[in-house]
């Protein structure tokens, strides 16, 4: 298990965008950088500035995934066939704890990873605690009998700023969800622009 030991809204602001979308992020009441120099105006970035911006943002994103396991998914990208950064989108997304979150089992993808941890997960009947753990199209994912009364829970199905997207069917009534396909990037609800191809230019250097 890996600990985001920053705190979640500085990659916003280091950003100048609220990549989670949510309401309380600091960039809708600042949006400029954390610091004294946070203000100062901002130079053209070089080609590596804006490859090296789009990994943290993509790798920040997904509950900040460690180096050592983006890598991994860069690697298995650019081996599948098709377009390298659509295939890279699609590994992200078939992560547990990315289909936790896209299924509004919980709020955000840092308490998917802690709910996937801790165990309130099961995939076709068997309880999964590894977040990385890849969905596959039809597996079906299910929320404990135990979990599903938790406060986590009953808030974050009830939340009106995201919506479930149409690659993942949901029953909220059973807190259960079912991947039907992998999601190209158009179909993915960033609430910002994500730009997986210039990720695939600053690993190819």
């Amino acid at each position: 298990m890996s600990k985001r030991i920053q705190a979640k809204h500085k990659l916003d602001r280091r950003m100048g965008q609220n990549i989670w979308g949510r309401p309380k992020s600091p960039v809708n009441r600042r949006e400029y950088g954390p610091g004294q120099h946070g203000q100062r105006r901002k130079g053209k970035m070089s080609d590596f500035g804006t490859q090296l911006r789009a990994k943290q943002k993509l790798k920040g994103y997904y509950a900040n995934i460690t180096e050592k396991q983006f890598r991994r998914y860069y690697a298995e990208a650019i081996r599948q066939r098709g377009d390298s950064g659509e295939n890279l989108i699609g590994l992200l997304e078939r992560r547990l704890d990315a289909v936790v979150y896209r299924s509004k089992f919980v709020a955000t993808p840092f308490a998917a990873r802690q709910f996937v941890n801790h165990g309130h997960v099961k995939v076709n009947g068997r309880r999964v605690n590894v977040p990385s753990y890849l969905v596959k199209p039809g597996d079906v994912i299910e929320v404990k009998e135990k979990s599903k009364q938790l406060e986590v829970v009953l808030v974050a199905t009830q939340l009106a700023e995201r919506d479930v997207p149409d690659y993942i069917e949901v029953d909220h009534s059973k807190m259960t969800a079912r991947v039907t396909r992998i999601p190209t990037l158009s179909e993915v609800p960033y609430a910002v622009q994500m730009e997986p191809n210039l990720v695939i230019e600053f690993y190819s250097r």
